[in-house]
């Protein structure tokens, strides 16, 4: 038996195979392959889109996938509020950053748009079709129609329509395109999905909670590092005051009863700041390592 697993295609492709790689699935992508291999022979990837990897999970063609909320809550919508699949994992990482992105409604800067009440007749150009007629319809402000975008949706206003809405991790594209943000209309970020059929087979459910288990530990552990070190009994509390843990830190016996090792898991960007205060109060021996995991 094997599990059929989504790997979005497009913009959240590399990301998403690296975090595989942290959470100990190796993927490797061929250029003329939909079928990516992995190191796991119970698995079996296809590159789908994000934009229909809802609706090859819901229909079965798949037993799980890899997409955005936005996209989950798009198929939602379009299916007169229901959908098949059942969000396993919140996964918040994004092509960019470790991070959830925004859809917002952008205008140009020189228009007469200010706020989402002005586009009452207007033509909205997006991806996200259903969710922003959605939006719209929860403001009750009767906009003319929104129109589905192809791409390049940033060039498209004032000529092609009125006023856009947008993916953005950082607003730069807007900015440069000469846009202003209005409104958040949505925030997403990356789910495991799955449909019912798969969650109602005991091997592939569980293969299922394995799988979001390493996942969301891989990025539990994403910008966090070990710490471990010597330190003589008598300095410990100095020690210990000095150290942001995750939960507390471990603390072992030595065989030199005088002093004890002391483990703990910090945020990678304290550590060149911490070390000298670690050292200058007694440690000794000081090590720090990499993290691929952190189950919680």
């Amino acid at each position: 038996m094997k599990l059929k697993l989504g790997i979005p295609k497009g913009s959240l492709q590399d990301s998403t195979i690296q975090l595989f790689a942290r959470a100990g699935f190796n993927i490797h992508v061929s250029s003329r392959s939909y079928f990516p291999s992995i190191d796991d022979p119970e698995i079996e990837c296809m590159l789908i889109r994000a934009q229909e990897m809802t609706r090859y999970v819901c229909e079965g063609v798949l037993d799980a996938g890899l997409t955005g909320l936005d996209w989950v809550e798009e198929h939602r919508l379009g299916r007169d509020e229901h959908t098949c699949v059942t969000p396993l994992a919140d996964l918040i990482y994004s092509k960019q950053s470790f991070g959830k992105i925004k859809w917002v409604l952008a205008a140009p800067e020189d228009s007469r748009f200010k706020s989402p009440q002005d586009f009452a007749g207007a033509t909205i150009s997006t991806e996200l079709v259903q969710v922003t007629r959605d939006y719209f319809k929860r403001l009750n402000i009767p906009i003319k129609k929104v129109e589905f975008s192809w791409g390049a949706t940033e060039v498209k206003p004032p000529v092609l329509c009125d006023a856009i809405v947008e993916a953005t991790e950082t607003g730069s594209t807007l900015r440069a395109n000469r846009l202003r943000i209005l409104d958040t209309v949505m925030e997403s970020n990356t789910q495991l999905i799955a449909n019912g059929t798969a969650l109602a087979d005991d091997w592939k459910r569980t293969k299922l909670e394995n799988i979001s288990l390493l996942l969301k530990a891989a990025i539990e552990a994403q910008g966090r590092v070990g710490l471990m070190l010597n330190i003589r009994r008598a300095d410990l509390t100095k020690i210990l005051s000095l150290l942001p843990a995750l939960q507390r830190p471990t603390i072992s016996s030595l065989s030199d009863e005088e002093w004890v090792a002391v483990n703990t898991i910090i945020d990678e960007r304290t550590v060149r700041d911490l070390i000298p205060k670690l050292k200058a109060a007694g440690g000794q021996g000081i090590v720090e390592y990499p993290l691929n995991k952190i189950v919680v």
